[in-house]
């Protein structure tokens, strides 16, 4: 697949892009940061947002890379604001991973609802009105014109969306949810789904999110000024409770002298950190699962920046392993890296740990396969991950006051 993405809108998907663009957006980091955020002024104007998330999504560059280049240049005080944004991805995927139960109810509510597209013309109507730019609601409509054009909005703009989605377009949330993962290049399945519930009132019980005309007048510098039309009352939407905490995941032994290949995945493009700990690794195999991200077309430009991520991380491994193959696309890859895995003679595959999500979702089927075959699919934790998610077991808050302690625990210099 070609990439069809306009590279005047800087989205190029490769290791090296992203470290330039983090180059030059550190200076920013600091009170400019903190005091401009949350201004959304338009496609090709997010001047005062790193907008480095489409290569942090997919670990094209690392959460520790992007703290550390900041902490640089800045204060832990003065950058304080930049790092709690950076650690908001983090904190939403340990609470989805501590309760996974809820990514379940969540996909499976979608096809509740797809069933109910198909019976109800009403809703039917109103959800391609939506997701079509065509509401009349000038503001919503011109966000959906370029999330559908570039595959990025500002953070304050996706706030927006969903309330006015879910208060004022009275949507299930769950259709605006896979809406954004199907058309964002950052689409993360924590970030997306926990960050949609708490505007709808799901994710801190009775605390939702309003979209008002003078907050979007205001940061959006006027570009924006819906006097009417908007709803006027956010009411918590009615769900499920949260689920009962399962124990964190944490690294295990295994035996490292055996025959072994690395398997990765869309979700953690940097496996430099698997190849030091694995003397025995022989050969490794990417897969593409993009397209479990919905059951509905995903947009041509994720496929096509997941597709140029993959490549340029196929070609990094190739410094470093001679038997790198071919990057494995949809419901054949699975297939693909079992035979692979077999002509290679290889024993055990080594990955790093996927998040629950999609693409997690694919992996637990390779895993099924793979077992029938006696071998064995181990996943490596990041010692980022390992470090944060133990503490996403209540609200961000609780979360937040442990960052100095994570970013020591990961040798981060000027962590406090």
């Amino acid at each position: 697949m070609t990439n069809n993405i306009d590279e005047d809108n800087g989205w190029k998907p490769e290791r090296a892009h992203g470290l330039e663009r983090l180059l030059a957006f550190a200076p920013k980091a600091g009170a400019e940061y903190a005091k401009l955020r949350n201004y959304d002024l338009g496609p090709g104007a997010h001047d005062h947002v790193s907008t480095l998330s489409p290569w942090i999504r997919h670990r094209l560059i690392l959460e520790e890379e992007v703290v550390s280049a900041v902490l640089a240049r800045h204060s832990f005080a003065a950058a304080s604001k930049f790092i709690q944004e950076v650690f908001w991805r983090t904190y939403w995927k340990g609470w989805l991973e501590l309760r996974p139960a809820v990514w379940r109810d969540y996909r499976r509510r979608l096809e509740v609802l797809s069933a109910e597209l198909e019976r109800d013309s009403n809703l039917r109507l109103r959800w391609e009105e939506a997701e079509g730019g065509s509401t009349g609601i000038t503001c919503f409509d011109a966000w959906v014109d370029e999330l559908t054009k570039t595959g990025y909005l500002h953070n304050h703009a996706r706030m927006w969306f969903a309330s006015i989605w879910i208060f004022t377009l009275k949507l299930p949330w769950e259709l605006g949810a896979d809406f954004f993962l199907r058309n964002l290049l950052d689409g993360d399945p924590a970030s997306n789904t926990l960050s949609w519930r708490w505007v709808a009132g799901l994710q801190t019980k009775g605390k939702t999110y309003l979209a008002r005309a003078e907050n979007i007048a205001k940061f959006t510098e006027n570009r924006f000024n819906p006097t009417s039309g908007l709803s006027s009352i956010a009411n918590p939407l009615p769900g499920p409770s949260v689920p009962a905490l399962k124990v964190p995941p944490s690294n295990f032994s295994w035996d490292c002298t055996i025959p072994t290949g690395l398997l990765t995945t869309e979700d953690d493009l940097s496996p430099d950190f698997v190849l030091s700990k694995a003397p025995s690794l022989q050969a490794a195999v990417l897969i593409r699962a993009t397209e479990y991200r919905s059951a509905l077309n995903v947009s041509p430009k994720v496929f096509s920046f997941v597709d140029g991520a993959l490549a340029d991380t196929r070609s990094r491994l190739r410094s470093n392993l001679e038997n790198v193959s071919e990057i494995a696309r949809g419901a054949q890859a699975i297939d693909h890296v079992v035979e692979w895995t077999r002509q290679n003679g290889l024993r055990q595959l080594v990955t790093p740990y996927v998040p629950v999500g999609p693409t997690a979702d694919m992996v637990r089927l390779l895993v099924d396969k793979l077992g029938s075959q006696g071998i064995e699919l181990i996943p490596i934790l990041r010692s980022w991950d390992e470090a944060s998610w133990p503490h996403a077991t209540h609200g961000f808050f609780k979360f937040r006051e442990k960052i100095p302690k994570i970013l020591r625990e990961v040798n981060m210099a000027g962590a406090s």
